[in-house]
């Protein structure tokens, strides 16, 4: 009963401080500040209070499923919560954290013209955090990992005016969702694994796990490197290391309490969740700790020759969540909490001065008589390649965008087929198709059946990618986004079981959102200019359609704000262990999708004004 109530209050005070804080006016600072870390602090003594009745009394771990959502015949999508050790320490890390941040932001951000809007999302985040840390299954996880991406890009898109600030937030928020693709696909092999939406409860349980693993050791291998790929994006390990300076852009509370303690450490929570599933997995443990080394080594060198504060701060947190990462693979979870409480108070110290030490201490730089290339010793020449790669952040960066993003550019710029004015005809045919197939498919012979589900997927997957890197219509990537939601929809409609009803969950949002979504983009589009190819800032004339254009974005990425995000995991439900290009493809069309609805609003209402009588922001902050 006394866990019960804890979680309840522990989850129920930043969901009621964050709907207090819409209604406050902006005008109202220490209101907001109050709000913001009496939150934090009441959260705090509830984890206390919790932590000394629970470590003297049993210290076993309590799981309690809350609420069942959806259910089918063999699936169940349902909000579980877990409180344990692992739980216990980061609520503690957490709301300390947060109570100290608010504290400091309320005088920080004083007479900042968005101080309300940067309360409300650090509640919101706080939202999310709570989530991940008591999520008793991957479900529930994924609800609070979607809230801490959309909360990461608000937050690194708060000085809005500004042209870097509105980029990089859309870098960083383009690598988590490639962290959201292993989850998704985790999530799919699970349910595959144990044939229900597994808890972690479950997962711990040594026998059954053991039977599952000796059975299907190659799928376990495979999901343990999907929750590497979701905990490195979100930690930024390797190779996903450079957005963690990127995402300094926002304000220095917000980088403290993100990139600094909370947020970037919860990819070591993710390992340390599933620590069970994969530590007997010694192929993947082995890679684990090369990864985790590697980033500890590149990220030290890296944070030496770094010019600003930040950015020596954020590779220096890189290399010790390496050694994080190093730590859990040896199975040494009390040294990795201790090191992680560690490193998160002390960059949150770091990075909350950082602003101050230009004042005390002015950096001095001496600079050495360069030496001929033809005296130096090859060892030397070694340290000066290597010092430059270190210059250049290892190329990570490039990397990214060569081995990722370029390709899927020229892919949707190469394909032309899809013009505005032929979408729509593109789509009723596609539609057509679709519908006539499905009720005639007992006619057709089993090869093309099998393969219906996959070509609709990639012809989806190539719709969303034509979405991504639409540069003129803002109206025509709108509607191809929701043309992929459709065509995921067709897909699935040819696999047993998913019938109308699973059709609704799934679509029901995406189609309201759409209409919603067209409507404002076609209203906005008789008073003001509005493209694709540059950064436009209408949000300075326009806020109340930025945030009612915002929630749009968001349910067409499918978060947590309709039915739609249950149904994404409905329809992976209903993807056979042998469909692995339909789920690869879908999974990438909902990350695709996600990015490009983000890159929309980002374009349409963020960034320097377009009209010359609004004051122009500087590049960065």
């Amino acid at each position: 009963m006394i866990t019960m109530v804890f979680i309840h209050g522990y989850l129920g005070l930043p969901i009621l401080g964050f709907l207090i804080s819409l209604l406050i006016s902006s005008k109202r600072e220490g209101l907001l500040s109050i709000l913001g870390y009496t939150t934090a602090f009441l959260q705090l003594m509830l984890v206390l209070f919790y932590g000394v009745q629970w470590f003297f009394t049993d210290l076993n771990a309590h799981q309690f499923k809350e609420i069942s959502i959806y259910k089918a015949s063999n699936y169940e999508f349902f909000i579980d919560f877990m409180v344990d050790k692992l739980t216990l320490t980061y609520a503690f890390m957490g709301s300390m954290l947060t109570f100290l941040i608010t504290i400091y932001s309320r005088y920080y951000l004083h007479r900042e013209k968005g101080y309300k809007r940067f309360f409300n999302t650090i509640l919101f985040f706080n939202i999310g955090f709570s989530i991940i840390i008591f999520s008793g299954n991957m479900e529930t996880l994924f609800i609070g990992w979607e809230i801490l991406g959309v909360s990461s890009f608000l937050l690194i898109a708060f000085y809005r005016e500004r042209l870097l600030p509105v980029k990089n937030a859309l870098k960083v928020f383009s690598v988590y969702r490639i962290g959201d693709v292993g989850i998704i696909l985790a999530m799919w092999l699970l349910h595959h694994f144990w044939h229900h939406n597994v808890t972690f409860v479950e997962m711990n349980q040594t026998v059954t796990l053991h039977q599952h693993l000796a059975q299907n050791s190659s799928i376990g291998l495979i999901i343990a490197f999907l929750f590497y790929i979701s905990a490195a994006a979100k930690s930024a390990q390797l190779p996903f290391s450079s957005w963690l300076p990127r995402a300094m852009e926002g304000p220095t509370p917000s980088s403290a309490i993100f990139y600094g303690s909370m947020s970037v450490h919860i990819g070591a929570f993710l390992l340390l969740r599933t620590l069970h599933f994969w530590e007997n997995q010694f192929v993947f443990k082995l890679g684990l700790m090369i990864a985790g080394l590697l980033t500890a080594v590149i990220a030290s060198v890296i944070s030496r020759v770094q010019g600003t504060v930040k950015s020596q701060i954020a590779y220096a947190s890189i290399a010790q969540i390496g050694l994080i990462f190093i730590e859990i693979a040896y199975g040494w979870e009390n040294i990795a909490l201790l090191h992680i409480l560690g490193n998160a108070f002390l960059r949150t110290y770091q990075l909350l001065i950082s602003p101050s030490i230009v004042s005390y201490k002015i950096r001095e730089q001496q600079y050495d008589t360069l030496i001929e290339v033809h005296q130096k010793t090859w060892l030397q020449r070694i340290l000066d390649k290597y010092y430059l790669l270190s210059l250049k952040e290892w190329n990570l960066d490039n990397f990214l965008y060569k081995a990722l993003w370029n390709p899927l550019k020229r892919m949707g710029r190469n394909w032309k087929m899809l013009n505005f004015r032929y979408v729509f005809w593109v789509m009723a045919v596609l539609l057509m198709l679709g519908l006539v197939l499905r009720n005639n498919e007992h006619v057709l012979a089993p090869v093309i059946r099998q393969r219906l589900p996959f070509f609709f997927s990639f012809w989806g997957f190539l719709i969303a990618v034509k979405a991504f890197t639409e540069k003129d219509s803002v109206r025509k990537s709108l509607t191809l986004i929701m043309f992929n939601h459709v065509s995921i929809s067709i897909a699935l409609s040819f696999n047993a079981h998913f019938d109308n009803a699973h059709h609704i969950w799934y679509l029901s949002g995406i189609v309201i959102a759409w209409l919603i979504g067209y409507f404002l983009l076609t209203q906005m589009r008789k008073k003001e200019r509005i493209s694709l190819d540059d950064f436009y800032g209408h949000i300075y004339e326009y806020p109340k359609q930025g945030f009612l254009f915002l929630l749009v974005c968001l349910a067409l990425s499918g978060f947590p704000i309709t039915p739609s995000f249950v149904g994404e995991d409905l329809i992976f439900s209903h993807i056979e262990l042998n469909q692995v290009g339909l789920a690869f493809f879908t999974a990438f069309s909902l990350v695709i999708n996600g990015l490009a609805t983000m890159r929309i609003y980002a374009r349409v209402f963020l960034g320097p004004h377009v009209k010359n009588y609004h004051q122009i922001a500087k590049r960065s902050s």
